[in-house]
């Protein structure tokens, strides 16, 4: 449904207090959306990207992941800056300041980089229970389509209480890589040669996997909006500490997320580059650690880890998804629906390559989503740069012009990297044979788009000071009730539903009409002519509340129905008697008692197009 609220993840949004005394415990009450962040820099993606750049060329690539990391780091401070300054995810700031053409394509180009995101977990999480749980794998990657509603439900524990579940799955795999990491005793003189500059045509595509795996492009969107479920001031002095107190978050926890990311890195290199042994195939690494490092702990480790990182970052999966649909497209489904459509995009890939070539090609498919990642990369940057840049928007919080200056350097390494992958593509299909014509269309709108991004125009004025709707401008004409529709269902919120419903006749001289439906077995067959004792008491019920009203000088009348369902006959009697405004009361009853009893309110909703006033 399209939604007004124009606050990223209104449901979590400003939901943690940070008022608490003294610099430690506010930095620890501003601590936690970085961490959020730093799961997707150590998904399964990252891990076949650097199982093969460390088993094919040692420590070679290692300088690839620290480079990688500052970017990240430098892009996320960014991108957290946007959010506390705007109050604006990098999709709403995007939607605002291009036009619908431009932000629909960039919504596309994010999705697609999401479900590359989820492709990369569905894989890990499916691996991991077959080598723990021996589950053959295409069950196993049906199998994650049931725990990603899991993290649903994890949500409604809080965002504080979310972000140490995050926490602990964090610590468990960076325990399980420091043991692996003492069983292989890598020679540290070497792998501090991994930390020189080095690159050639063989090495690119892993280090292109490497990068995307790293400075993951939907992470941008969904630091921007996690920053927001902290509560700080509209003062520049304010949005200063917290700008400040989430840089410290970044900076330590997309540390951490380096030191896994190392940790598998190196022991790739010192366990199978050393042995002449390349990984193909992350089920191959683990059953190899065991025979190569003397000890079965290794395996089990291993696939541990595996499974918490698969897990872990489906928590972010599910929350950036969110953000960028409601963002770009100011448009809201229940999370449920979204986390399915998501991971269904995400399983028809997965499921399609075991079924027809087998789990040997899971691998390659990892790889590639990584790569998938690092070419979409530019389309989410660019325009951060641009927005953060500009002062308009940020005031005194725009970017200075040094930092605009590596911010450049960075997209443009990107481009680089990126530009020098599609050449050596075309150029390997080329030489193959291979009819390239169906992808001329796809390059030149995407170059267009870069194109426009890199130098055309933003929307202006700032989207921070927005305008005064004028729908409450002094001279709107207020809507008037004539006739207010009050639902009952002789129960104890009838006498809330009753109180609202009277103050606004009262200010307006509207008629109230009372109406109950009643759905027993005698009403569901004899309809209007039902006699009982319990129809014969609702009578009366609503007699003496109808009395008191006129009493009140309320004009009042009450009218019973007979239905076997209460909901379809509210619609009906509304449309035949076109009241200006229903007044009805919430049950009160959870999600179970939603499953049990219906959702009368929901399901009136949607068949009518009068005005609902729901109290509780």
């Amino acid at each position: 449904m399209l939604h007004s609220n124009s606050r990223s993840l209104s449901e979590l949004n400003s939901s943690v207090s940070t008022s608490a005394p003294g610099a430690w415990k506010r930095l620890a009450a501003f601590a936690g959306p970085a961490y959020l962040v730093s799961i997707g820099y150590m998904d399964p993606g990252n891990w076949a990207t650097d199982l093969e750049g460390g088993s094919r060329f040692g420590y070679q690539l290692l300088w690839v992941l620290v480079v990688s990391n500052a970017m990240a780091i430098l892009l996320q401070t960014l991108s957290a800056r946007l959010g506390i300054v705007t109050r604006r995810d990098l999709a709403q700031a995007c939607r605002e300041a291009y036009p619908k053409p431009i932000t629909l394509a960039l919504w596309v180009l994010c999705e697609i980089a999401i479900a590359a995101t989820d492709l990369a977990e569905v894989l890990g999480a499916a691996i991991a229970l077959n080598l723990l749980f021996g589950i053959p794998l295409l069950w196993a990657v049906l199998l994650t389509a049931v725990d990603s509603f899991f993290i649903l439900y994890l949500l409604k524990l809080g965002v504080q209480k979310f972000e140490w579940i995050v926490r602990a799955l964090v610590a468990g795999i960076g325990i399980c890589f420091a043991v692996e990491l003492f069983l292989a005793k890598p020679q540290w003189s070497q792998v501090a040669s991994g930390l020189i500059p080095s690159i050639n045509g063989e090495s690119l595509y892993i280090a292109i996997g490497i990068l995307g795996a790293t400075v993951m492009p939907h992470n941008l969107y969904l630091h921007s909006s996690l920053v927001q479920t902290r509560q700080f001031g509209a003062s520049p002095d304010e949005k200063k500490k917290a700008c400040h107190f989430n840089l410290i978050d970044s900076v330590f926890a997309l540390n951490a997320a380096l030191l896994v990311n190392a940790a598998i890195l190196i022991l790739a290199a010192a366990v199978f580059y050393h042995r002449g042994v390349a990984v193909t195939e992350i089920q191959q690494a683990h059953q190899m650690l065991s025979p190569l490092l003397g000890t079965a702990f290794a395996s089990g480790l291993f696939a541990i880890s595996l499974l918490l990182s698969g897990q872990a970052s489906t928590l972010t999966g599910t929350l950036s998804g969110q953000i960028v649909m409601e963002g770009f497209l100011n448009l809201r489904l229940n999370p449920w629906l979204r986390r399915l459509v998501t991971r269904g995009l995400a399983l028809i890939p997965a499921v399609a390559v075991i079924y027809t070539s087998g789990d040997k090609e899971v691998y390659k498919l990892l790889i590639l989503s990584q790569v998938v990642l690092s070419l979409q990369l530019p389309f989410a940057i660019i325009p951060l740069i641009r927005l953060t840049g500009d002062k308009q928007r940020m005031g005194e919080f725009a970017n200075r012009p040094w930092v605009t200056a590596l911010a450049v350097l960075v997209a443009a390494i990107i481009l680089f990297l990126n530009g020098w992958l599609v050449k050596n593509t075309f150029e390997s299909i080329l030489s193959s044979g291979t009819n390239v014509y169906f992808m001329v269309i796809p390059g030149v709108a995407l170059a267009l788009l870069l194109a426009y991004l890199l130098f055309g125009p933003l929307v202006q004025p700032s989207i921070s000071a927005m305008p005064i709707p004028e729908l409450i401008a002094d001279d709107t004409i207020l809507p008037e009730y004539k006739t207010i529709l009050v639902p009952l269902d002789h129960s104890g919120s009838d006498k809330l539903a009753v109180r609202h419903a009277a103050a606004l006749a009262r200010q307006s001289g509207a008629r109230i009409l009372l109406l109950h439906v009643e759905e027993g077995v005698t009403s569901q067959i004899y309809g209007q002519d039902s006699s009982t004792a319990e129809v014969a008491g609702g009578s009366e019920y609503f007699t003496e509340i109808s009395t008191r009203l006129k009493k009140q000088s309320v004009n009042c009348e009450y009218f019973i129905r007979h239905s076997n369902s209460p909901p379809d006959e509210i619609i009906r009697f509304a449309k035949a008697e076109k009241p200006d405004l229903i007044v009805m009361a919430a049950h009160g009853h959870g999600r179970l008692g939603d499953i049990v009893y219906g959702q009368t309110i929901e399901h009136v909703r949607h068949g009518v197009k009068i005005p609902i006033f729901v109290v509780q």
